[in-house]
């Protein structure tokens, strides 16, 4: 140390500054693991409840099968395929044994975990009909070879031989199109190549929506992705610190900041572009489109984030979000293909977007717009759409062909989707034989919340009746009544107040004098014309069923159509189980 200043000798700065940086790309790495929570909630909200366990089961798999494949596999296979293509030559062993216990592990599991978002993108898309060891074979071959060759075709290390994308000028900084372009385009091919679910289109060739399960699971699976795409887009600036000689300066991190704001602007602005569109066709601000939105508009930045301006950045990510509607609509009703999570137009559509159009708003130009805007048509940026277009489409392809084949093959042998049997009743118990909620929504099930009824341990043998008498006809009947769920606190307490405590109590839905109701899924009105209700049953003998029915009756009121309606019938016989007794005694 000198007049207070610390020295250190040149292998202690390389030691420091690759100790930094391995720290800010682990830190980052986790970071963007945890995306896949985010993609676990996002996922099983958009599905229906019986297929969720199997969408947690196909996101935790992703991972599972992917971190070795692409360990053993993958990360050769990107490292090389790219170089040959170009002319150059392979010079990365073909998988990561025996590679650098420090840096070239690190920078493999960073890797690793950009290949494992492209790859748990699909499952979004097949959901609710895929075999799971279809999705599992594929998982496979994607994290091997499909998204390797694209990432070896765009991303190199420094020093080695630029890939053949790389080398006609395509830029993807982040991975809008290599992994999220990828995924999306993979989950819509795979979603033509297995059909749409049963019953989403009617033999008229209409639409008819199915409706996810959870709001809250998709809104909270959004934000976290969203708060785990700063590691995945400012993680991408990879290297905080450089060391030249004796002195320590910035790398990437020089433009980090700018990284971040541009992450943020889309974020924002793909959720206010989805959101002003589904008000302009729905007539509504949909819930789901501005999660959607966010989302795509990250999709946006994500490819040029260090390539556009603020200026750039807010054009790019509402233009994001404000196709996503518009494309979910196509796919859906015209090309009829069933992308049940949105994986295209969140994740395809929107990463080209923003790789074909960041030359209007590059960092190059001269004014706050920047690129083509700031420099006018003549601009050296235009050059730059040429090689976007050929790169977005040579991945497009590649993506197409390969996906096709993989699940092509699946259904040829009949491996690709479930029976229709098993369809119909659930994926959960179908393919893992396992039951999400247990103990919600179920037929036998109804909870209501309301106080404890009124203790009837000590009864009398009055009867309730003023005048004592007894109804004619059979001895036994039972009281059956169909009334809103809300109301069941108050009907239990009316039953215990006339010593008619013992009921059933089943959920159903049904149809009769309530008008039918408007519902919206993703911009989409559907009608409910099964309303939830629940049905109570009494079978009295001692007490008169009338009593029973009009007890009933006036704490189901409200005046409102809907109330529901009260039967009265006749009960042949009664066996009491433990006893074996008989008759209005078993009652």
């Amino acid at each position: 140390m000198i007049d207070g200043t610390l020295l250190l000798a040149e292998g202690d700065i390389e030691a420091l500054v690759t100790g930094v940086n391995m720290t800010w790309w682990l830190t980052v790495t986790f970071l963007i693991f945890f995306m896949h929570a985010g993609f676990a909630m996002l996922e099983a909200g958009q599905v229906r409840s019986k297929n969720v366990a199997n969408q947690l089961t196909k996101n935790m798999l992703t991972w599972a099968v992917g971190i070795g494949v692409f360990f053993v596999i993958g990360m050769g296979i990107s490292n090389n395929v790219g170089s040959l293509l170009g002319g150059g030559t392979a010079s990365s062993p073909l998988t990561m044994f025996g590679e650098s216990a420090d840096t070239g592990w690190t920078l493999w599991l960073f890797s690793a975990v950009f290949a494992m978002t492209a790859a748990t993108i699909v499952s979004g898309a097949v959901a609710g009909r895929a075999k799971l060891r279809a999705y599992v074979t594929y998982t496979f071959l994607l994290a091997a070879v499909i998204y390797p060759v694209v990432a070896g075709m765009v991303w190199y290390a420094p020093g080695a031989d630029a890939p053949i994308l790389a080398s006609l000028g395509f830029a993807d900084f982040a991975g809008g199109m290599v992994v999220h372009g990828v995924g999306g385009v993979a989950g819509l091919t795979a979603a033509w190549v297995l059909g749409s679910r049963m019953d989403k289109y009617g033999d008229d060739g209409s639409v008819n929506v199915i409706p996810g399960h959870s709001m809250t699971f998709a809104v909270l699976g959004t934000l976290v992705l969203c708060f785990g795409w700063f590691g995945f887009n400012v993680g991408t600036a990879a290297n905080p610190l450089a060391a030249d000689g004796t002195s320590i300066a910035l790398a990437d991190f020089a433009y980090v900041g700018s990284v971040a704001m541009v992450t943020a602007l889309g974020m924002g602005l793909g959720a206010i572009g989805a959101a002003a569109v589904s008000l302009y066709l729905n007539g509504k601000v949909d819930t789901l489109y501005v999660a959607n939105g966010m989302l795509a508009g990250l999709v946006g930045v994500t490819g040029p984030t260090d390539l556009i301006t603020p200026m750039g950045a807010i054009a790019i990510g509402f233009l994001a979000g404000a196709q996503l509607p518009l494309v979910f609509r196509f796919v859906e009703k015209t090309l009829k293909i069933d992308d049940v999570c949105a994986v295209f137009p969140v994740h395809g559509s929107a990463g080209m977007l923003g790789l074909i159009l960041y030359p209007l708003w590059s960092v190059n130009g001269t004014a706050i717009g920047g690129g083509v805007i700031g420099g006018g048509f003549l601009s050296i940026e235009a050059s730059a759409f040429v090689p976007q277009i050929v790169g977005v489409a040579v991945i497009t392809i590649w993506t197409v062909l390969a996906t096709a084949a993989v699940w092509g093959g699946l259904k040829a042998i009949g491996q690709a989707r479930v029976t229709p049997e098993h369809e119909r009743d659930g994926l959960d118990s179908a393919e893992h034989g396992v039951d999400t909620y247990p103990e919600f929504g179920k037929p036998g099930v109804a909870t209501d919340g309301g106080s404890a009824v009124v203790d009837t341990t000590e009864t009398d043998d009055v009867s309730p009746r003023a005048d004592g008498g007894e109804e004619s006809g059979s001895e036994i009947k039972m009281v059956t009544a169909v009334v809103r769920p809300d109301k069941l606190g108050d009907i239990k307490q009316a039953l215990a107040e006339i010593k008619a405590p013992s009921l059933t109590v089943t959920n159903v839905s049904g149809r009769g004098s309530q008008p039918a109701k408007k519902g919206q899924w993703r911009g989409e009105e559907f009608t409910v014309d099964l309303h939830q209700k629940v049905k109570v049953e009494v079978v009295v003998a001692d007490i008169p069923a009338d009593e029973v029915a009009e007890a009933i009756a006036g704490a189901a009121k409200t005046g409102e159509p809907g109330d529901g309606k009260v039967f009265i019938m006749p009960v042949e016989d009664a066996l009491q189980v433990r006893t074996g007794t008989t008759g209005p005694e078993a009652v």
